[in-house]
This record gives C-alpha cells, sequence and structure tokens, in this order.
C-alpha cells in the first residue's frame, strides 16, 4: 500500500508515495548494520558538530518544515514552528551536553580503577505517532544518535513527507548515510524488524494497544524497549489557584496541538469551592477559542488529524452526552468542510461512560468536581495511565501534596506540562516504561557496563 497524507483541513490528498519493498528494507537494515559499525567509533566531539549544523539547517527553514507538518497533520502553521524550533534547540542542547551526560562514571571499590561505561548497543528501530511529525523524532533520536547508535524510523503512515524530511535533514547535515534511515513498511512488518538480529533495540510512542503488541514482540526476542503511551492527565486546581492565571492556561493545556497530545490535560479536577467559578470561566474561554484555517496567525485550535480520529471523538462524545454528561460549550461537530472538532467542556460525566474512561485525543475537556485536594489527588491516580499532570496553585503545601502524590513521570506546578531536554521524560502504568532526553534518556540505550582492574 502506498503512503498517503492528506490535508486534515481540507480533505484533499496531497502526496503518495510507495512502499519499500522487502528487498529496499533489506537494504536499509543492512547499511544501518554498517554505519552503526562506523559511528560508535565517531568522537562524540564529531557527532556534535554535525548536529550542531542539523540545527542549522533547521533554524533556516523553519517556515518550510512547518508548512509541511501543517499540511499533513493539521496543526496550526504557529504551533508548527513552535515545533521545529523545539526541535533545533534540543540538538544544540544534546550536542554541548552529551559528552557529559556519557562520561564514564568511577566508582571506588578495592580495584586500582573501577567505574561503569555507557556504550552504543547498536541499530534502533523507532515507531513513531503522527501528532509531532517533528518533535517526536528529534526527542527519540537526537540522544540516540549522539549516544553512538543510529535509528531506523516508520513514521506514521500520513506524515511520509515529515518522515524523508527527516531523513534527508541528516544527509544534508554531513551525517554519514545510514545514521537516520527512513523505512516505508506497513504494520505487518514491524514483527520481523524487531526480530531481526541486527537491530538492537525498539521505541514506541503511541497507544496502548501498539504498546503491548511492541512490548511483546520485544520481549519475545530479549529487545531493549522504551514505551511512551497514552495518557489521560489531570489538571488539578487548588484552592489557592489563581483562576487569571489557571483559566487561559487552562484552555492551552487542553487545546494544544488541536487537542491531539498525549500531555495534554484532559481531565480538570477542581476542588469543591473553586469549582462553579471555573468551570463558569472555563466554558466560557473555550467557547471563544478561534477556530479554523490552520495556516491562519489567528487560530488557535485546527483540525483534527483524519476522518477516523474525527468520527471516534464525536462518537466518545455524543455517547456519553446520551448517558448523562453536561455539555457547557461545544460538543458536536463543526458543520464545515474538513475535520473540525470545537473546544468542548463536559462535566457530571457518569463513571461508565466513554469520556471517563478513555483517551479523548481532540479539543475536548472533562470537568469532575472534588471534594478536597485529597480527594482530588485521589481521583487523579484512579486511571490505569500515569504520564504527567499538574497542580495549579499559590501554596507551597498544595504544590508538594500533589507533586508527591500523583502517580505520573512529570507532574508540574503552574505551568502547563511540557517535555524539555534537560528533564527525563515519560511515564508509569499504562502510559509505559523507560525515558527520554536527558542524562536519563540518552543511556537507555546503552550498555551499562561496568570495569574492574586490580
Amino acid at each position: 500500500m502506498p503512503f498517503i497524507a492528506t490535508n486534515p483541513a481540507t480533505g484533499e490528498r496531497i502526496a503518495e508515495y510507495p512502499a519499500h519493498t522487502s528487498e529496499q528494507v533489506e537494504a536499509r537494515l543492512t547499511l544501518a548494520a554498517e554505519s552503526f559499525r562506523r559511528w560508535r567509533e565517531t568522537p562524540i566531539a564529531q557527532r556534535a558538530a554535525l548536529m550542531r549544523t542539523a540545527a542549522e539547517l533547521i533554524e533556516g527553514e523553519i517556515p518550510v518544515i512547518a508548512a509541511l507538518m501543517t499540511a499533513e497533520m493539521g496543526k496550526t502553521f504557529a504551533a508548527a514552528k513552535g515545533e521545529a524550533f523545539k526541535c533545533a534547540s534540543t540538538m544544540r542542547h544534546f550536542a554541548e551536553n552529551a559528552e557529559t551526560y556519557l562520561a564514564t562514571e568511577m566508582v571506588a571499590t578495592s580495584a586500582r580503577r573501577s567505574g561503569v561505561r555507557f556504550d552504543p548497543v547498536g541499530p534502533i528501530l523507532a515507531i513513531m505517532p503522527w501528532n509531532f511529525p517533528l518533535w517526536q523524532v528529534i526527542r527519540f533520536g537526537v540522544p540516540t544518535i549522539m549516544a553512538g547508535n543510529v535509528v531506523l524510523l516508520k513514521h506514521a503512515p500520513n506524515v511520509p513527507g515529515s518522515a524523508l524530511y527527516i531523513e534527508e535533514l541528516f544527509t544534508r547535515a554531513g551525517f554519514p548515510t545510514g545514521i537516520m534511515t527512513n523505512l516505508f513498511v506497513e504494520v505487518d512488518a514491524i514483527e520481523g524488524i524487531i526480530a531481526d538480529p541486527r537491530v538492537a533495540g525498539v521505541t514506541l510512542t503511541g497507544s496502548e494497544r501498539a504498546g503491548r503488541s511492541v512490548a511483546a514482540l520485544a520481549g519475545a526476542h530479549l529487545k531493549k524497549c522504551v514505551l511512551e503511551l497514552g495518557g489521560s492527565d489531570p489538571f488539578i486546581v487548588g484552592v489557592h489557584a489563581d483562576l487569571d492565571a489557571t483559566v487561559p492556561n487552562a484552555v492551552t493545556a487542553r487545546v494544544q496541538n488541536n487537542g491531539q497530545a498525549c500531555i495534554a490535560s484532559k481531565r480538570f479536577i477542581v476542588v469543591r469551592e473553586r469549582a462553579d467559578e471555573f468551570i463558569s470561566r472555563f466554558s466560557d474561554a473555550m467557547g471563544a477559542v478561534p477556530t479554523g484555517d490552520p495556516m491562519d496567525p489567528a487560530t488557535v485550535l485546527g483540525p483534527i488529524v483524519s476522518a477516523s480520529q474525527f468520527n471516534q471523538l464525536a462518537d466518545q462524545v455524543s455517547s456519553s452526552v446520551e448517558a448523562g454528561a453536561v455539555v457547557h460549550t461545544g460538543g458536536a461537530p463543526m458543520e464545515r468542510e474538513g475535520f473540525f472538532y470545537p473546544a468542548t467542556v463536559l462535566s457530571d460525566v457518569p463513571s461508565g461512560s466513554r469520556a471517563a474512561n478513555e483517551e479523548l485525543f481532540g479539543p475536548v475537556a472533562v470537568v469532575h468536581v472534588a471534594q478536597d485536594l485529597e480527594a482530588a489527588i485521589a481521583y487523579a491516580n484512579a486511571t490505569p495511565w500515569g504520564l504527567g499532570g499538574s497542580i495549579w496553585s499559590t501554596d507551597d503545601d498544595e504544590i508538594d501534596a500533589v507533586i508527591a502524590g500523583l502517580d505520573a513521570g512529570v507532574v508540574f506546578a503552574n505551568s502547563v506540562v511540557a517535555s524539555m531536554p534537560e528533564l527525563p521524560f515519560g511515564g508509569t502504568k499504562n502510559s509505559g516504561f523507560g525515558r527520554e532526553l536527558s542524562a536519563y534518556g540518552i543511556k537507555e540505550f546503552t550498555n551499562i557496563k561496568s570495569f574492574y582492574v586490580v
């Protein structure tokens, strides 16, 4: 099957690429394995110089790659430009810090010299999603490449242009061929690639279902894997929240990337004494979100990525409303060309409804009222996921209680949850395992090798 890019704002097919044949896949696996043997011996300073060149290339063509991402998956042009800039800055961060992160650690023992090395392991298969076409790949790929590994990229089928851009970016920056290798392959080819002895590990960012499948395959072949899966992140509004600051950030937390982000806040949990005011102000603000052409600078909310995702979201909301959920704003598809769903706020969502039990991948916020902060934390944890979460309060005791009590890999206070190169990123429970970014993430696909010299 070909890989087809469709503009979600118009439904127009914009590009089509043929799938790689089995012979082409074999050639790319061979190239990756050969490239790794040379790349692992390349000094980190040389890797860093090439990475800085790649960052310069992105910075010089931000409008180009941003327009491509907007066309392929519908994120606003402003958000796409921000994504591209973030990728470049992350490249610069690891170019600057990889040598320190990977430095041999000396450990005092009875030996004359002993310690721990961090050695690369080989080609890593990266199965990446469509919602951040550039950032998801860079977030994993840059630390992994700086550690001395090479990447086999199986990107989402609806962003093929972005996949090719990334492969060509590393080539244009001067990296040896095979350091970043794109694979246009169907899902049924993944098992064979994971099983291939030349592949040292696999990472996936995607759904819980996909994560279970990849983890099972990796386990069967004794391959290391890192999984960043779905989430239903809580946005906890405490007694001491400054609503003037909290409400606009609540809107951003829900509609960022058109509501299609794993770390977007999805459950808004408000202590009872602040609930009425928050729900009223939040609903008004969500109802006023500018929605439309993602290339328009005034647009904040663009389309859902595809017809299938759009229909799933609409079904999740309509069935929850039929079950008794209250709609404060939005709640029904927009009547216009493209896959547009309005910013929506639901409350009083029944415990058995889809909105209460499924990840809503779109601009739909579910508000829950908790008796107090302790109840808010308990409700936040009453989910199989544990990716990120936030607490909104001017009181440090409230903040620290949520940081300590929330079952999540990332907790922010008075700030929308985000990933950044300085801090490790990843989840717990059904949101996956392993970490990306920071000194922790760069070591995920290394052989942590102890040595002891008498």
